[in-house]
């Protein structure tokens, strides 16, 4: 059986120790219920096969990737012998939808980049059948909440809707990940300040605004599924047991079992299976995981550098044919973990 540091070393953001993922296998039967069973994450839009093409965008917690191979994971064991749908990972580090940006970012080496000025030609070289959206935490900037910093969520957020659906696609939005104070709690700053180069201490009551925003939209037909809700309940659950238990060291980047959680909502709105770990409900779940996410990992880049995307820092894809052919052997191993 692979350990757990395995299973971590396939995220950007790794587990420090196997203690963590122990702990979120005793909350994990409360996460995965409250995940199933909160508004609108039970599958009542199973995937289906005219979805060929599924681009997800967001932010450095999309850009990780965790949560997008534990899903086509779980679509591959349970359909093995379905043509599986493309996974495009189109995440960018430092995003927003609102097409703000701190004093400071990057150390004053760039602005954060915005959505909206790569989504065209996004939607226009993938040609997606769904997106997936999860943005909001780099939106607010890590100031407290303000009327006229919501405002540029919401209104990026329905411009994004509008411009997907406009293109013949459909679009799932994710509410924004949690933002964990508690271990980076001695370099977090006060309310009442000008100006904030650290997170302002009650940012995730910014980002709960936005979730209960987000949320609301499923009056007007939206599909939302709320990850901040799921991944907020599970740190509460464990911290019962363990004061001291985080899912982001950082208080933003989830680790591996952070991103298991991120799957959770869209798992169970699929009507996939994941076990209490997280991971998909095949006993070589851990090596099918790490496969997948070294495809997706290639694909990633080879489709940031086509759609040119503008943040320094992101290294040059492959050509897609080279992508292609660099998979094939790893298609292999796939397809001969999934056999009967």
């Amino acid at each position: 059986m692979r350990s757990p540091s395995i299973l971590s070393s396939l995220f950007r953001f790794v587990v420090p120790s196997a203690d963590l993922l122990r702990g979120v296998c005793l909350l994990s039967g409360v996460c995965l219920i409250s995940m199933c069973t909160s508004p609108g994450a039970v599958a009542q839009d199973p995937l289906p096969p005219k979805d060929k093409r599924i681009v997800f965008l967001g932010d450095s917690i999309t850009h990780a990737g965790g949560y997008i191979a534990i899903l086509e994971a779980a679509l591959r064991v349970e359909y093995p012998d379905r043509q599986p749908p493309e996974f495009i990972n189109l995440g960018l580090p430092s995003e927003t939808v609102s097409g703000l940006s701190e004093p400071g970012h990057a150390g004053g080496s760039f602005p954060r980049p915005n959505l909206h000025e790569r989504l065209r030609r996004v939607l226009q070289e993938t040609k997606p059948n769904l997106v997936i959206a999860c943005y909001g935490m780099n939106c607010g900037m890590y100031y407290p909440l303000s009327d006229d910093r919501f405002a540029k969520f919401q209104s990026g957020i329905e411009l994004l809707h509008n411009k997907v659906v406009e293109s013949g696609a459909r679009i799932i939005h994710l509410t924004p990940a949690y933002f964990d104070a508690l271990p980076i709690r001695d370099r977090l700053l006060p309310d009442g300040l000008d100006e904030y180069r650290q997170p302002y201490a009650k940012y995730d009551d910014v980002l709960e605004a936005y979730s209960q925003w987000l949320l609301k939209q499923r009056d007007r037909g939206w599909t939302v599924l709320d990850v901040h809700g799921a991944m907020k309940n599970a740190v509460a659950k464990a911290r019962e047991s363990d004061p001291n238990f985080t899912l982001a060291s950082d208080g933003v980047h989830p680790n591996a079992a952070g991103q298991a959680i991120v799957a959770g909502p869209l798992a169970a709105h699929w009507g996939l299976s994941l076990n209490p770990d997280g991971l998909p409900k095949h006993p070589r779940a851990a090596e099918l995981v790490e496969l997948i996410a070294s495809e997706q990992n290639k694909l990633k880049l080879a489709w940031l550098s086509i759609t040119k995307h503008v943040r320094p820092g992101i290294p040059e894809g492959m050509k897609l044919d080279q992508v292609a052919k660099e998979n094939l052997l790893t298609e292999q191993k796939i397809k001969a973990i999934l056999q009967p």
